[in-house]
Parts: C-alpha cells; structure tokens; sequence
C-alpha cells in the first residue's frame, strides 16, 4: 500500500520539483535536442519542447541561426548559443519556470534527476523505485516520529507547545506534498505559488 502511494508521489516530485536545472543544462534533452535538429537543418524535433502558439517564435530562432552558422565558425558557436538559449527560454516559460541561463557541460543534475533519466535509458525503474521509496520512508517516518514525541510534551510549556506546532507543520506539509504530487499533473514546475498551502494549520493536542 505504501509503496503505490509514495512512488508516483516521488517521481512526479522529481519532475515536477527539482527539474529546474535539468532543461537548461548543455547535457540535457532539450539542448541535446537543439545540436541535432541544427545540424540536420530540421526544426521538427524541437518543436515539441514548446508549446504551439510558440512555435512560430521558435522556428524563426531556429532559421536565424541556419543562416548565421554559415558564415564563420565563430558565427556558427554564437548562433547555435542564440537558439539554445532561446529554445530553453520559451520551453521554461511554458514550464512556469524562470530562465537563468544555460548551465555548462559537466554540471551535475540532481540525484533523482539522475536515477529518472537512467530509469528511462534502461527501461527498467528497478533501482529508481528501490532508491525513492526508500529515502522518502525515511522522510515520512522521521517526520512522524518528531511530531509524535513533540505531542507529549505540547502542553508542558508555551516553548514545548510551539516545537509540537513547528513539528506539526513540517509533518503535515510533507504529507500534503506528496498527496498533491500523486494526485496532480506534474505540468508544471515546483516553484509557482500554491495558495492553498499558504494558509497554517491549526494542530490538535
């Protein structure tokens, strides 16, 4: 029971929370993507990064770049970058996600982002599953076993009182993040503004 519950939660976090860095990396898919449509001279594969009233943008990027990599080799490197960087841009913008730039070749993505694409690559999500759901066990259970010593003592001083509220927030907020991952689309990345989750929840002792 647990295991169906908490792995979709864990991957839909994983692309949805901490895939920031992975779009916009010169490793990852969508730059990957980018070198091979440019050499090719065929826009198509990129396309899907984007969303289609930014299609047009992107295909006009895309011809600019043709045009100008022709000249120079210099002009080719600053052109390719022009569309990288233009690519990446408009496809985190569709994401909710802000655009900081492209990160350089060798820059280390996030352990779960890591087991994602291997999962994918193998075709099998053996090791990712084993890895996910045991780090967030781990999660769920320290957190539960702090809120619940915490309870105890919740009545002993206005100091204890408010390490259980603390404790209590921290637990029911962990829980109502993966409940929102496995039951939502993970469209968009983590970061928006969720105004439900601002609100504080009262505990009861």
């Amino acid at each position: 029971m647990f295991r169906r519950f908490i792995l979709p939660a864990v991957l839909l976090l994983l692309v949805a929370g901490n895939s920031f860095a992975h779009c916009d990396s010169v490793n990852g898919p969508v730059i990957t993507t980018a070198k091979a449509a440019l050499d090719k001279g065929d826009v198509t594969p990129v396309l899907k990064w984007v969303a289609p009233e930014k299609e047009k943008e992107i295909r006009a990027a895309f011809q600019q770049a043709l045009n100008v990599r022709k000249l120079t080799p210099e002009a080719r490197e600053l052109a390719d970058n022009y569309f990288f960087e233009t690519l990446v841009r408009v496809h985190r913008e569709g994401e909710g996600a802000p655009y900081t730039g492209i990160k350089p070749a060798g820059y280390k993505v996030e352990e779960g982002i890591e087991s994602a694409d291997a999962a994918i690559d193998s075709g099998s999500l053996a090791t990712a599953e084993a890895m996910l759901t045991r780090d967030m066990q781990s999660g769920l259970r320290a957190r539960f076993a702090e809120v619940m010593a915490a309870r105890k003592h919740a009545n002993d001083s206005v100091e204890a009182g408010r390490h259980y509220v603390h404790a209590y927030v921290e637990f029911i907020h962990y829980v109502e993040r993966l409940h929102e991952s496995a039951t939502t689309s993970a469209g968009h990345h983590a970061g928006e503004s969720h105004e439900k989750s601002a609100e504080m929840h009262t505990p009861s002792s």
